[in-house]
């Protein structure tokens, strides 16, 4: 049996992280929850997450800083990100150094979500 895709969900609204959770483990994925940026950077080290979802504003560190340390950081820089945010602007970010990997832009159906991550896991 294929081992799971495993995927880290950075979110601080507690709604949107259950939400995303139930969905995705019904998908068949393993899903980790931070609320927090600050440490990504340990459940990459020790989840190995194939997936990042990482919200754009987060408490104390902001979602777009920290796909930029993933994607500058030779150890990471392969992890696909897909940022969430309901900023119209975000979209810009696509053309910067450090990019995320695609957009989920909020708020978001279901449907978008599931098509988003497996474009990204499939790659």
């Amino acid at each position: 049996m294929e081992a799971q895709k495993k995927i880290l969900i950075v979110e601080d609204n507690a709604l949107l992280v259950e939400v995303m959770t139930y969905i995705l483990i019904n998908c068949g994925y393993q899903v980790f929850v931070t609320t927090t940026g600050s440490d990504v950077f340990d459940h990459i080290k020790k989840d190995h997450p194939d997936l990042i979802i990482l919200e754009a504003i987060l408490p104390g560190i902001n979602g777009m800083e920290i796909c930029q340390l993933i994607k500058l950081n030779k150890t990471t820089q392969n992890l696909p990100v897909i940022m969430c945010s309901s900023d119209e602007s975000i979209s810009a970010s696509l053309k910067q150094k450090g990019a995320p990997d695609d957009i989920l832009q909020k708020p978001f159906d279901l449907n978008s979500l599931i098509k988003k991550v497996e474009y990204q896991l499939a790659a």
